[in-house]
């Protein structure tokens, strides 16, 4: 019953997420019709960089869109775990784009590097750049904000994009300016060929978030070692444990483990033990399912299994 509770809130999350998404794809087409304006009065391919990486933030909240909902569907016979892993296929997608809207700058800027051009009407094409950064700012900290509440991996990678666009503004501002300052007009081609191995920083770091998610990977340190102090304050009423692994799937965190009893306790003593640290767990992790396996220290065979625990096969 618990576990099915738990499913459901996490759908009913998924669902309300898509709202956050719609306004990641409003504050996109927003941005690329400011930078481009920008990029049209001022000729500035750092400029030009930086629309073209809206059209990245574009593509990818369109794609988070749809991903946020097919992980707001809930559990079906095909999918008894629900759709949350639908998330990790949006931010791979969204580093994979990234990775392409770096190249497509870094070669627009070596053209620009080979052919200097001068740069017009500086002065308003940086002011309406400076708008579309104020844009991206405000909404990348309400997707972060929201992204830690309902961990969501989708609206932290749009969040970590819509940043390092930010920041990408920033830097072509500054070069942009400098160059209008200097007179100096290879330097806006240099500036657009960093902000290019920036967004490569960026993109790389998103994907390996991804496959490390499709990969299932075991929950952060801090989270294994919050359950081992849960169950480790249950030790002195003599019970032991093994087999402990985890694993976290978009919003979803999903733990198991071998509780091993005495073998004079009852079937209701042991279940009630488990209902117990269950609970604990559950309480103490957002959007966990909690898995356990009753075992008895009588029997042999209950430690037939032990190096599935990684760090009690250490111990052996």
């Amino acid at each position: 019953m618990c576990y099915i509770q738990s499913m459901t809130t996490d759908t009913s999350d998924r669902t309300f997420l898509k709202r956050y998404a719609v306004l990641s794809i409003a504050a996109a087409v927003a941005t690329i019709t400011l930078k481009t304006l920008a990029f049209l009065f001022t000729g500035s391919v750092g400029l030009l960089s930086d629309a073209i990486e809206s059209l990245v933030n574009l593509a990818g909240a369109l794609m988070a869109f749809a991903m946020l909902t097919i992980a707001a569907r809930p559990a079906d016979e095909e999918h008894s775990y629900g759709h949350s892993k639908a998330e990790y296929f949006s931010s791979g997608v969204e580093g994979t784009l990234i990775l392409v809207a770096a190249i497509s700058i870094g070669v627009a800027a070596i053209g620009r590097l080979i052919n200097p051009q001068p740069l017009e009407q500086i002065g308003i094409g940086l002011g309406i750049s400076v708008v579309a950064s104020l844009v991206n700012l405000a909404v990348s900290l309400i997707l972060m904000k929201a992204g830690n509440r309902f961990q969501s991996i989708t609206l932290e990678a749009d969040a970590r994009h819509l940043m390092t666009d930010v920041w990408t503004s920033a830097g072509v501002v500054a070069g942009v300016g400098a160059v209008a300052l200097t007179g100096w007009q290879r330097l806006d081609p240099i500036i657009a060929i960093l902000v290019a191995a920036n967004i490569v920083r960026a993109g790389v770091g998103i994907v390996r978030t991804s496959v490390l998610g499709l990969m299932d990977t075991a929950l952060p340190v801090e989270d294994q070692e919050l359950v081992r102090k849960i169950l480790a304050a249950h030790l002195e009423s003599g019970i032991q444990y093994h087999a402990l692994r985890s694993r976290q799937a978009g919003a979803r965190r999903f733990v198991s483990m071998h509780i091993i009893v005495p073998g004079n306790w009852t079937v209701h003593q042991g279940h009630q033990l488990l209902e117990q640290i269950e609970a604990e767990i559950r309480e103490a992790l957002h959007g966990v399912t909690v898995f356990t396996h009753l075992e008895s220290m009588d029997d042999p065979t209950s430690w037939d299994d032990v190096t599935l625990d990684r760090r009690a096969a250490e111990e052996l």
